[in-house]
Formats: C-alpha cells, sequence, structure tokens
C-alpha cells in the first residue's frame, strides 16, 4: 500500500536498531487526520522511539513514514506539529508568559500573534493567574499544563502528546480530556500515548496496541465496528467433554463452578454457543456479556507483567 497524502501519519515497516539491538522491529500504522489516536504498549515497546522518528529527532534503520503527507522531517511539515514530551525540561527561571513566548518565537510566530495567543492558551489551561509566576514556583499540575499551552501554540495539526495528563488531579484530567476534544473538533490530529488506559478509552477515537515495536492490533473504540467481548454462562450438566467443544469459539475460557466464562470476537457467537451447550445435555440459566475494557484487551495483549 502506498503511502496516503490524506493520512495525518503513515508508517510502513518502520525500523529502528541501535548498536545491534532493536528497538522498533517494523511498525506499520495509519492515523487518519482529525482523529485522536491512542498509542499503546509496555515499557520498552519501542512508543518513544517510534514518536522521535516521527519527529525527525531519530533517524529510522529502514521503512518509510510520512506525516501530514510529507516525508519525516520536512522542516515547512514540521512547523505544523506539536508536542509535549513525557519528560519535558523548561528553564524554570522564565513566568508562564516568558515561556511561551520563546517557544512562540521558535516557532517563527509574530509578537503581533503572540500577544493575542499567548492569554488564550493560559486561560485555556487554566494558568491565566499565574503568568507572571516563574516554573520554579509551579506545582507538576501546573508545570503539565503549560506544557500542553506550549505544544498547542501554533494551532498545529498534528500533536503529539506523551502522558499530557501525568501529575494532574481528576479536575485537570477533564480539563486536558475538554482541550484534546477542541483540537479534534477543529480538524486537528492527536496522537495520544497515556498508562490511565481509562482516560484513552474516553478520549480517543481508535488505538493501536504495540509490542516488541510492532503493532499487533488496531482497536475502533466508538464505531459500529464487533469488538471482543467477554461473556458468562451460568450452567449445570457441563461435562469435560462439551468444554473441549467451546474451543472451537473461544481459545480463552473457564470454568468456576456452575460459571463459564468465555473471550469472543463478537456477541454474534452467543446463540450459537447456547445452542450447543443445549443440545449436548447442558442446563443454561443465565447469560450475560460486556465489551472487554480498554484494559482486560491491554493485559490480554502484552501479560500481566506489561507495564506501560
Amino acid at each position: 500500500m502506498s503511502l496516503a497524502s490524506d493520512l495525518a501519519i503513515c508508517t510502513r515497516g518502520l525500523r529502528k536498531v541501535f548498536s545491534g539491538k532493536v528497538a522498533v522491529r517494523s511498525l506499520t500504522l495509519d492515523v487518519s487526520r482529525g482523529e485522536v489516536f491512542g498509542f499503546l504498549g509496555p515499557n520498552g515497546a519501542g512508543k518513544s522511539t517510534s514518536v522521535k522518528m516521527l519527529l525527525g529527532l531519530v533517524f529510522p534503520t529502514s521503512g518509510q513514514a510520512t506525516i501530514l503527507g510529507s516525508p519525516v522531517g520536512n522542516v515547512q511539515t514540521r512547523s505544523r506539529v506539536g508536542f509535549l514530551p513525557e519528560h519535558f525540561r523548561f528553564y524554570d527561571w522564565l513566568t508562564a508568559t516568558e515561556l511561551l513566548k520563546l517557544h512562540g518565537r521558535l516557532c517563527g510566530m509574530s509578537h503581533g500573534t503572540l500577544r493575542k495567543r499567548i492569554p488564550d492558551l493560559l486561560d485555556m489551561v487554566g494558568l491565566t493567574p499565574h503568568r507572571g509566576k516563574q516554573l520554579r514556583d509551579f506545582s507538576k499540575g501546573m508545570l503539565q499544563r503549560i506544557g500542553l499551552a506550549q505544544a498547542l501554540l501554533n494551532e498545529p495539526d498534528l500533536i503529539f502528546l506523551d502522558e499530557p495528563t501525568s501529575g494532574l488531579d481528576p479536575i485537570g484530567r477533564r480539563l486536558v480530556r475538554d482541550i484534546i476534544k477542541a483540537q479534534r473538533d477543529r480538524g486537528a490530529t492527536v496522537l495520544l500515548n497515556s498508562h490511565l488506559l481509562g482516560e484513552v478509552e474516553i478520549t480517543c477515537d481508535r488505538v493501536a496496541f504495540i509490542k516488541d515495536g510492532e503493532v499487533v492490533e488496531t482497536r475502533d473504540l466508538h464505531g459500529e465496528i464487533e469488538e471482543q467481548t467477554t461473556v458468562s454462562i451460568r450452567a449445570v450438566n457441563v461435562t469435560a467433554e462439551v468444554m473441549n467443544g467451546l474451543s472451537r469459539w473461544s481459545a480463552s475460557f473457564r470454568s468456576e463452578g456452575e460459571r463459564l466464562t468465555l473471550s469472543l470476537s463478537s456477541t454474534r457467537l452467543v446463540p450459537e454457543i447456547v445452542s450447543y451447550l443445549v443440545a449436548k445435555g447442558a442446563d443454561v440459566y443465565e447469560v450475560a456479556h460486556q465489551k472487554v475494557s480498554l484494559e482486560e484487551r491491554f493485559l490480554q495483549i502484552v501479560g500481566s507483567d506489561g507495564g506501560l
């Protein structure tokens, strides 16, 4: 498949090797313009290196990538990108206003534009009362919010946010969610990496799970696509032979007393399973199903010992 100009991010076989160690094996990823896309995986999965390659901060060993329809590293295109790294370091003797002025000038923004833009941004992230305060006197949450403001200075078309809600209380996390939604509503694309999977599930349109430097699954969070479901069935007279027969519908199931729990690719399989149990002489008393949460799916993919 060719690299598409209508995608915000498009990679094909993107690979990075550091001194013989593979950091990103073969990243193939499509992110549409105007969507909020979650980038999930355990520590060491290659997420940070992938983002650095997309930003032009690290050169790939092989593979192809475009952002906003242009090859990675294009200077004009990079001026349309915003970035909030997880571990940012700002000059702490600057005030909030001075920091945004500095970053604005580095972006090539005019003084006139910044005079209007900076107050709007400070108001957006709730820091107007602290505009003249030095960053050394900011709390962690306030630093996170000023970092988000600098990532949005140039009204970017593509925004990379790495743990944007780190250090924020529930009110702050809600503020960030609202800001991300506002960016999507104006047509921007947001690539979001967060260990708070509940926040990701609320905020993102789609997510990709990355493991060992490769995308292992992409999931639509709000579409009509059938998603993996956990089904709980209370039944008696279920023999070992009947249990073995359930493997045709589910590779992951367990039995605890009268309760059978199965992981299914679709709820459409439930009638077949119930018919099978009844035909085999089981008495079915109850069937309940629920969509597998993002956290559950993450654990299924990376294992319970995998960390974000």
